[in-house]
């Protein structure tokens, strides 16, 4: 599955570094910026990601079986369908599209664990993220971003260090989510000491991520057209030695509980502006990868190194289209 072949490719990285040099401190570097990017890396393994998917409506009903049967589960455990995200089939249309969930059986299994969490851990963060989604959308045709910001797990204190100059979500030209992340830009020292545990963290990305889940059913409904979430990865200024290794930790837990929750919600992840040294090294890792990884992931150097705020690249950003171009190129036109 996608968390052994995440397993077996650190490895393969571990086990070439040793061959090629003293593995002392390099190894520490290239292992503690893996973990500092595992957010997008993790989600790279989405197999239903497709420039030319058939239209929403055609897949509903391709899956109408299948999708009947999850409903008919999910009935069994969640108070009302008629709730969000319930009461959109594309729910439930992504377990369909899981090339990973290739029979009813694992895809019955597979919402049952989604959904014990759901109505468990997860259930205070599922239900701040779609009463704030209610009130971002409470004027018709328009998105008010302050009640989604505000009510994030731990706001009060991670929205100091996380503000859009350092993350945000937009949309490509292709009206897919883009998840933009600086990671050099965000003061994770100080981020982690205001913050009671790791744990906080964790609730804040796990919180963006049912966000973002529940805006791409909803607009892949309402546009007939399957709508994914791209990250991308802006790594310039990244240490490779050093910063918070419980920010680092965070990121990894957070990947590793929202990886099964959201089938077939990731695009493509865009790792840019890498430090030198890691672009060199990445050039001998690459080929090391699975192609479906090689496929999903892409390096590059230019795209938002030069972006002081990313609320520069949102609609009316005088960085937008320039940025909506690399996104063309990379994602779209490779």
């Amino acid at each position: 599955g996608r968390s052994s072949m995440n397993t077996r490719m650190h490895a393969y990285l571990a086990s070439y570094v040793k061959q090629l040099v003293d593995p002392e401190h390099l190894l520490k570097s290239m292992i503690r910026l893996s973990v500092l990017v595992v957010l997008s890396l993790l989600p790279a393994f989405t197999n239903s990601f497709s420039v030319s998917s058939p239209p929403v409506s055609a897949l509903l009903d391709q899956h109408a079986s299948s999708i009947a049967s999850l409903k008919g589960e999910a009935a069994k455990i969640v108070p009302s369908l008629d709730e969000m995200p319930y009461n959109n089939d594309v729910f439930y249309l992504r377990y369909c599209l899981d090339e990973e969930l290739d029979s009813n059986d694992a895809r019955v299994e597979q919402l049952r664990e989604n959904l014990a969490w759901r109505m468990g851990n997860g259930k205070d963060i599922c239900e701040a993220a779609q009463a704030a989604i209610k009130q971002a959308t409470a004027t018709e045709g328009t998105w008010n971003n302050e009640p989604v910001y505000n009510a994030a797990p731990n706001a009060s204190k991670i929205n100091k260090y996380l503000t859009p100059v350092q993350t945000i979500t937009t949309t490509t030209s292709k009206d897919d989510l883009i998840f933009c992340i600086c990671a050099g830009k965000i003061d994770d020292s100080e981020l982690m000491k205001s913050l009671d545990s790791s744990d906080d963290m964790v609730d804040y990305f796990v919180y963006s991520k049912e966000v973002n889940a529940c805006v791409a059913n909803m607009r892949s409904l309402a546009s007939d057209k399957m709508v994914y979430v791209v990250v991308a990865n802006d790594l310039s200024g990244v240490k490779l030695i050093g910063g918070d290794k419980s920010f680092r930790t965070a990121l990894a837990d957070a990947s590793k509980v929202a990886n099964n929750l959201y089938p077939s919600l990731n695009g493509p992840t865009l790792l840019l502006n890498l430090p030198p040294l890691l672009g060199a090294l990445v050039k001998l890792f690459k080929p090391l990868f699975p192609e479906k990884v090689r496929q999903r992931l892409k390096f590059e150097a230019g795209p938002l190194k030069n972006v002081d705020t990313l609320m520069d690249i949102v609609p009316g950003g005088k960085d937008r289209q320039e940025c909506l171009d690399d996104i063309d190129r990379l994602v779209y036109e490779a």
